[in-house]
């Protein structure tokens, strides 16, 4: 009986550290299972198999592991006194212990059924070892013994999945300890299997731990068609953000989200095809142009044809507000309407003999690579001193150019406090370009605060190339001419 005390110590510590356990899916990889048995005995001194009223019963519990979809791999470990009476002369009563080391064949392992199929066949083959402690006589003689046997366990079952984390099964499977003597009976033959029995198991499976989900969307990465949606935003059950009017424009970027649209308005729709959303189209059932809010043009004069007095106005030519034609410098750059190819010039621009904007001289076109600055910072960085340096001998070099620089931020802050952070970058490169001997008054500053992001903030790379300060070469304008 002591070798007994100590088994049964050890089997109760082996539990208390499996409790310890994390769940045994893909995602949880190790549970405890805890479980009572009925157990029915066959041997030398009579058979109780399917004998429902002879039943012993006794706990037990099991490590469960995890290995691929079809394998699990557990420790198990249970007790049972089985008795016996033939005569006041002949009985037996024999404490086992069984320790068993079992290979668990998972039929849902998304070939036969689904992983998480709510009922889960297995099969089970553990091989292990058996402790008996035997108390008794045969024929009047004492059978007493204490001895450990190589036990052959196989089995079959049902795991009934109620949650990730919680499953019921029912097992039952044969014990076969290997020239084990369970009641004491001397006279045997050389068979090692007379002695047997069957365990009939009712058992509950916990699981501990999460399931790991990135993007904490509820849903697992393991079944996460979309594992990096931003937070917050509602998903379907394959983690993928919702499209209620399934236009392919996930509800939380669609402006439209009740409306099969497009992707390229948003998810909104536009029936007429000419680019602009329904919602925005004074003429959503006739092709126009996005500058006149969808409405037709065909002679091209810019006034809508519901409106164009002079429907068939010579291309190019420049019109009044009823688009018939006039002879005008509307934009003020010296060249009349008539003549002028881009007459929509701004103020002040230097324009060639048919109206257009004069160059920028291509070479300085690669100088203007942004100065990057640190979180909350106003600071220039070294590495952009040559960048800034070769800025400066440009502006030294083309009098008549001025510099135009504009100061941006990242997401993080007010956007009243970004505003004034991406003006305050733009002025440290100003005092930068000026003790360099650059004109003050050849330089404009700008800040847009966070409102024109290079990148999206939703990753540390992205703010970086956010904060940032851009540059253009402009030439100076000229005075309007006096007409």
């Amino acid at each position: 009986m002591r070798h007994l005390l100590t088994t049964l110590q050890a089997v109760a510590i082996v539990g208390l550290v499996a409790s310890h356990g994390h769940a045994q899916t893909a995602d949880r990889k190790t549970a405890v299972s805890l479980f009572g048995s009925a157990y029915q005995y066959k041997g030398s001194l009579g058979e109780d198999f399917w004998k429902w009223d002879r039943n012993a019963y006794g706990p037990g519990f099991g490590i469960n592991r995890y290995l691929t979809p079809g394998l699990d791999l557990s420790l198990q470990g249970s007790y049972v006194e089985l008795k016996g009476t033939q005569s006041a002369a002949t009985y037996f009563s024999t404490n086992v212990v069984n320790a068993n080391l079992a290979l668990k064949l998972k039929l849902n392992n998304g070939w036969t059924l689904k992983e998480d199929a709510r009922v889960q066949p297995y099969l089970l083959a553990a091989p292990g070892y058996v402790y008996m402690s035997r108390e008794g006589k045969v024929r009047g003689l004492s059978v007493n013994e204490n001895k450990s046997y190589f036990d052959l366990f196989g089995a079959a079952g049902i795991n009934f999945r109620l949650s990730d984390a919680v499953g019921v099964f029912v097992q039952t499977g044969q014990h076969i300890p290997l020239n084990a003597n369970i009641d004491g009976e001397p006279i045997r033959d050389s068979d090692k299997f007379d002695d047997r029995y069957l365990q009939h198991t009712v058992g509950l499976t916990i699981a501990f731990g999460k399931a790991k989900d990135t993007d904490g969307d509820g849903v697992p990465d393991r079944k996460d068609k979309c594992p990096n949606t931003p937070a917050g935003v509602a998903v379907d059950p394959t983690g993928c953000p919702l499209d209620r009017d399934a236009d392919g424009v996930p509800d939380y970027q669609d402006k439209c989200p009740d409306e099969k649209g497009l992707a390229t308005l948003e998810g909104c729709p536009d029936r007429d095809g000419d680019g602009v959303r329904d919602s925005e189209d004074a003429c959503p059932d006739t092709p126009g142009k996005a500058e006149l809010k969808g409405c037709p043009d065909a002679d091209n004069d810019g006034v809508r044809d519901q409106d164009d007095k002079c429907p068939d106005t010579p291309a190019g030519t420049r019109v009044d507000a009823n688009g018939c034609p006039l002879v005008l410098d509307q934009d003020r750059d010296g060249v009349l309407d008539n003549v002028d190819k881009c007459p929509d010039t701004p103020a002040g621009a230097r324009v060639d003999s048919v109206g257009c904007p004069l160059a920028i001289d291509p070479s300085l076109l690669k100088l203007q690579v942004p100065i990057r600055f640190r979180t909350n910072s106003t600071v220039i960085e070294r590495n952009s001193y040559p960048t800034a340096n070769r800025i400066s001998q440009a502006m030294k070099t083309h009098p008549d150019y001025q510099l135009r620089i504009i100061g941006h931020a990242d997401s993080r802050g007010t956007d009243e406090y970004n505003q004034g952070l991406s003006l305050r970058r733009a002025e440290a490169v100003k005092r930068y370009f000026t003790n360099k001997g650059v004109e003050s008054s050849r330089i404009i500053t700008e800040g847009r605060g966070e409102s024109e992001p290079a990148a999206p903030n939703t990753t540390p790379a992205g703010m970086t190339k956010n904060r940032r300060v851009e540059f253009r070469f402009e030439f100076i304008p000229v005075p309007a001419p006096v007409l």
